[in-house]
């Protein structure tokens, strides 16, 4: 499949047309390290997202340029041609065929950044720069603005004034585009194939990783370049570490399993969670929570729309959850009160620890501000959802052993997730095709 610079000219042109509303200047957006895994072995290369997004460009070694003044211009500095380390290492673009696969207005050679940059930045209002995320990097760009000022003499000014960069950009990310939402449909139907396929197989006497490794088979085999961030396959009692990591604890018969897991595909992600039994039927106590969760993810759902707050889906999701929570005795209505009463005191928490979604995009807990500019009287209410946003719906519960807690529910931890693109009537999930109810899930399980 052909490359398609156009959206990522569109986004470098929507940036330039930022920075000369405020002004003008530089832009200088580099691209990941490569990191040493150990002797003579790096980790796989990821490119940073910044970069990819205004880009498109995925070789290590990169920086873009974007100058916005009387004569605005983009400018990829990237690594040459180099025949002996293509033997090596594979191939190069080089500055020239970068520059036409890309569409840059210019290229040129990684090795004239430091020569390159001090005319760049001269007599530019602001430099627009993310300082403090690579300390080698804001000392080089500290050197090029020392090489400017040694030129005072002559007449040229350095930049003013430092803005940071990811601000715009966080502020453009936040919003997806046709070509951004048809990758994330194709990333949440090749994830979704992975949670299949690991229900299918899953069967007690299994370990984590086999069923880690079916995730992975299904993300490569359909073209996923990486998984999105570390899978999480958690059985019996590890499914209540929230952050757990797939390792090798056996699926034993009567235990669930959590699965949260997605693959990236072209510098975009999915994120799934399901929880299903090892054996393929819940118990009584399972199915019980498990329905409570189901209903709280439907009523998050339902509160994700244009006009609704951030946080309206996971006021939605608690309340569900608490009274949940009161029904089953999780939580004693003795003690703790009303449903009211548990809401406003935060009594759920015990089960229930975290917040309903994030945005998600090229980066799993992507980019963008969870609220509001400030309103007359000075609060910052939460964001307004519109059209283009793409966020998490992924309520959970965690039943650990304690005092007080019925034992039937011990160990029992689900989260249920799927990802909402807001579209102007309400929101499309992206992710529905693996199952989520607890009859079609045993049904899938059946299959095997």
């Amino acid at each position: 499949m052909s490359f398609n610079a156009t959206p990522f000219a569109e986004r470098r042109a929507r940036l330039i047309a930022s920075m000369q509303q405020a002004g003008g200047g530089v832009a200088i957006i580099p691209t990941a390290p490569e990191v040493m895994r150990n002797r003579d072995a790096d980790y796989p290369y990821r490119h940073d997202s910044y970069f990819y997004y205004l880009s498109g460009f995925t070789e290590p070694e990169a920086v873009l340029v974007l100058i916005a003044g009387r004569e605005s211009r983009s400018i990829l500095f990237c690594r040459d041609k180099n025949l002996e380390r293509e033997i090596w290492d594979g191939y190069r673009f080089g500055p020239q065929a970068a520059q036409q696969q890309f569409a840059f207005d210019a290229a040129h050679p990684i090795d004239e950044l430091d020569k390159s940059m001090p005319a760049l930045l001269a007599d530019a209002p602001a430099v627009y720069y993310a300082l403090g995320h690579d300390d080698k990097r804001d000392a080089q760009l500290q050197r090029w603005m020392q090489g400017v000022r040694a030129l005072s003499r002559s007449g040229v000014a350095a930049p003013g004034s430092v803005v940071d960069v990811s601000v715009l950009v966080d502020e453009m990310r936040l919003f997806k585009d046709a070509f951004e939402i048809d990758l994330m449909k194709r990333a949440g139907v090749i994830s979704a194939e992975a949670h299949c396929r690991a229900m299918r197989l899953s069967r007690p006497g299994l370990r984590e990783y086999h069923l880690e490794a079916e995730l992975l088979h299904e993300f490569r085999r359909n073209g996923s370049q990486y998984p999105a961030y570390g899978s999480i396959v958690a059985t019996g009692a590890n499914s209540c570490v929230l952050h757990y990591r797939a390792a090798d604890a056996e699926l034993k018969d009567g235990d669930l399993v959590l699965i949260d897991a997605g693959c990236e595909l072209d510098g975009y992600a999915a994120d799934i969670t399901r929880t299903f039994p090892a054996n393929g039927r819940f118990t009584g106590p399972q199915r019980e929570l498990y329905d409570i969760v189901l209903a709280a993810q439907a009523a998050a759902v339902a509160e994700t729309a244009p006009g609704k707050r951030f946080m309206d889906g996971h006021d939605a999701a608690v309340r569900v959850l608490a009274q949940g929570m009161l029904d089953t005795g999780l939580l004693d209505k003795r003690k703790v009160g009303s449903l009211e009463d548990v809401i406003e005191k935060g009594d759920y928490r015990q089960f229930y620890m975290h917040r309903t979604g994030h945005w998600l995009g090229m980066d799993v807990h992507d980019v963008g501000d969870y609220r509001d500019p400030p309103a007359a009287d000075g609060s910052k209410p939460w964001r307004t959802l519109q059209p283009g946003m793409v966020l998490t719906v992924e309520p959970g519960i965690y039943v650990r052993p304690g005092e007080g807690v019925p034992e039937k529910y011990w160990n029992i931890g689900i989260r249920i997730e799927d990802d909402a693109h807001v579209t102007p009537t309400g929101c499309e999930l992206l992710t529905t095709g693996v199952p989520s109810k607890a009859d079609d899930i045993e049904a899938l399980m059946r299959q095997a």
